[in-house]
């Protein structure tokens, strides 16, 4: 009786596995795939990164969505539930700890790949297509890391984000509508939080979910790359024959013979992340973003560190050129290398220029990365500051007048607020300001904010406070006359004409935030 039941049910198990498969039809492609003949070679520990980085992309999904469910993308929330992750959610620490280090081990890992399927000339025909798309990936995986560090929103987020915008800002003709759709609002804050939770969340991994996806079908359709022999030419007219004989000569099961080492190295790698989660915990958040603390040294995370190094030491001459067309050129040259160079040797003993090039790329990245790490950079987080206040506005002033000017200068409200026709456009404009309020009404405003403008309570003194309201209460339009206190009245005597010095930038220090939009003043 009892094996009459066991037959039942295998029979009832096969009925309902077969009305599955005839109408999904997935097992069989599935187990075909699984069990795909690669070369022997090809079963290699040079040959498990590809894999590695597909399983932590699925654990950057699995731990994504958990974070998620208590996340909040709002600037004024944003912070605070990060904070709440970190000390009231039960291993809530862990959970972001595993994310945001499985965001530097996948990074790390995609580069390695890309490196060593260069190096095996792995790009050549008939695979351009899986290298372009590869860089593609490459691309992705960086954009979803800038965008999980937006998402903390701390101070090292927000005046990153100010760089970012920065960059974006010296494309022509379109960088200012670029910063305005990457931003959401003229202003970083809630609506720029929702647009890179989207893009984090949704519009990126859904891209790389294709992208892998197209991917890992053009492996299965074209083959792994064979190990490299030197002296054995990529010919297009011979290469796909000789590949299938190798294969059919030496080839062996993907599955399980040339998997083991992919799975073995994976879970190696899982276990570091967690490790790594572990001992030295989550990724923030620092302090709370302030935007009246202009004189900061954000530090991006660790991918980007080298590129932070890198613009903190250009001169100020060569910023906009080698942010335009630096990433221009090398992405271009990455998208058309297999196409300009699809046949030929693939050992690298036989190609010299690529070991050359991969050497001084890696100790390039290494050396800036350590820079990056160990040097106090501190950008000018300006926009216009840089320029004088005009002459027009600080003539007869008295000394109290143009100490107020220099305040100005020196907390860049003309980074928000335009003087003269020359500032920023987030806020109103200020030649007329002392018309429009009252000393008292703009003592509050400073001091307490209001709408899109931060409160500048703690960032200014008393005096610094007294000496900017002095100076705004000068800026009636057209009416450019002082307003004569009681002694200069009585002795009829005017302060000494003087201009207010350009801010110099300190050594080691990058211009590159110009136009940044950074604050609200």
């Amino acid at each position: 009786m009892a094996e009459l039941n066991k037959k039942g049910l295998q029979k009832a198990g096969i009925e309902v596995y077969e009305w599955f498969e005839h109408r999904l039809g997935i097992v069989k492609p599935a187990v075909e795939a699984a069990v795909h003949p690669v070369p022997a070679s090809a079963a290699s520990w040079w040959y498990v990164f590809g894999s590695a980085a597909t399983v932590l992309f699925v654990l950057q999904i699995m731990t994504g969505i958990m974070l998620a469910l208590v996340y909040t993308p709002s600037a004024n929330h944003a912070w605070s539930s990060l904070q709440f992750l970190n000390n009231n959610v039960e291993l809530g620490w862990f959970l972001r700890a595993l994310h945001g280090w499985g965001s530097d081990f996948m990074i790390a890992i995609v580069l390695i790949h890309m490196v060593q399927v260069f190096m095996f000339g792995a790009y050549k025909f008939p695979r351009e297509l899986t290298w372009i798309i590869g860089v593609f990936l490459l691309l992705l995986t960086l954009g979803m890391a800038f965008t999980g560090q937006v998402l903390r929103f701390d101070q090292d987020a927000y005046w990153g984000l100010g760089i970012g915008a920065s960059i974006m800002s010296r494309v022509p003709v379109i960088g200012p509508s670029l910063v305005h759709f990457l931003l959401g609002a003229p202003i970083i804050g809630s609506a720029t939080l929702s647009r890179f939770f989207t893009l984090h969340v949704f519009v990126i991994p859904g891209l790389l979910l294709a992208g892998v996806a197209l991917h890992l079908l053009m492996v299965l359709r074209l083959g792994i790359n064979e190990w490299p022999m030197p002296g054995r030419i990529v010919r297009k007219a011979t290469y796909e024959a000789e590949y299938h004989e190798l294969n059919k000569r030496e080839g062996i099961a993907f599955v399980p013979d040339g998997a083991w080492k992919d799975a073995i190295f994976a879970a190696a790698i899982i276990l570091s992340v967690m490790a790594c989660a572990f001992f030295f915990g989550p990724f923030g958040p620092t302090g709370q973003p302030d935007p009246t603390i202009i004189q900061t040294a954000p530090k991006p995370d660790g991918p980007f560190l080298w590129l932070f190094a890198v613009l903190s030491l250009l001169p100020p001459e060569m910023e906009t050129p080698i942010i335009l067309v630096a990433p221009v050129i090398i992405i271009g040259a990455m998208l058309l290398l297999p196409l300009v160079a699809g046949e030929g040797e693939k050992h690298w003993s036989r190609r010299p220029v690529a070991v050359l090039m991969v050497s001084v790329i890696a100790v390039s990245l290494g050396v800036f990365t350590r820079l990056g790490v160990t040097t106090p950079w501190s950008p000018v987080m300006n926009a216009w500051s840089s320029d004088i206040v005009p002459q027009k506005y600080i003539h007869d002033r008295t000394p109290l007048e143009r100490q107020g000017a220099l305040v100005f200068q020196d907390k860049q409200c003309r980074n928000c607020h335009e003087v003269g026709g020359q500032g920023g456009q987030r806020g109103p404009e200020l030649d007329s300001v002392a018309t429009r309020l009252t000393e008292d009404q703009l003592v509050r405003q400073v001091l307490q904010g209001g709408g899109n403008m931060p409160a500048y309570g703690n960032a200014l003194s008393p005096a610094e406070t007294a000496a900017l309201v002095s100076f705004l209460e000068t800026l009636r339009g057209n009416n450019l006359q002082p307003a004569q206190d009681a002694s200069r009245a009585l002795t009829g005597e005017n302060p000494p004409k003087a201009t207010v010095p350009g801010e110099e930038r300190p050594s080691g220090q990058s211009h590159l935030s110009k136009e940044a939009p950074t604050q609200e003043k």
